[in-house]
């Protein structure tokens, strides 16, 4: 089992690391947030305070040489939230210093993935990511199993290969 995992630890974990974090997203939805919420009512991407907030603990583990990775698989034509986060990821994920891919669902045949997004730190320590059926929060928990950790690396390895460039990819 794993151990609850809040903002204040999540940075705690990002910042021990030396080398790497990579982070698997599944979802084609997640929380709504007002960012989200105004983006659909205006189609006006607008950073907020959590989007300050990961530009600075992101960006602060980049520049002194942690790489941060970001696969997202996505279901085309995109759900409203991937074309929101597809939107935003110039002006916060790529803003803090993160290489993010993404790949679509329909090209992920004969990959096997975990059930649960997933962050792995270094190589050492693997935090699975929890949501509610309606992509509501539901908490972390983080475990040091080698095993485990091996796997998640490999499924991210995998899906990273295939995975097309922010910056090339285009969504449908």
């Amino acid at each position: 089992m794993g151990t609850p995992l809040t903002n204040d630890r999540f940075e705690d974990l990002l910042s021990a690391a030396n080398r790497s974090a990579v982070h698997l997203e599944l979802r084609d939805a997640y929380m709504a947030d007002d960012s989200f919420t105004r983006w659909r009512e205006t189609g006006a991407v607008a950073r907020d305070a959590n989007d300050e907030w990961w530009i600075s603990t992101v960006g602060k583990q980049v520049e002194r040489g942690v790489a941060v990775k970001r696969a997202r698989i996505v279901s085309e034509p995109l759900s409203a939230y991937s074309r929101w986060l597809w939107e935003c990821t110039p002006a916060v994920n790529l803003a803090a210093g993160e290489t993010v891919r993404w790949l679509p669902r329909h090209r992920t045949a004969g990959l096997v993935v975990p059930p649960a997004d997933f962050w792995v730190f270094d190589s050492e320590v693997l935090a699975w990511n929890h949501f509610s059926g309606d992509g509501e929060w539901a908490g972390n928990e983080v475990t040091r199993s080698r095993e485990l950790i091996k796997l998640c690396l490999e499924a991210f390895e995998a899906v990273w290969e295939r995975a097309i460039d922010h910056q090339e990819y285009r969504p449908v």
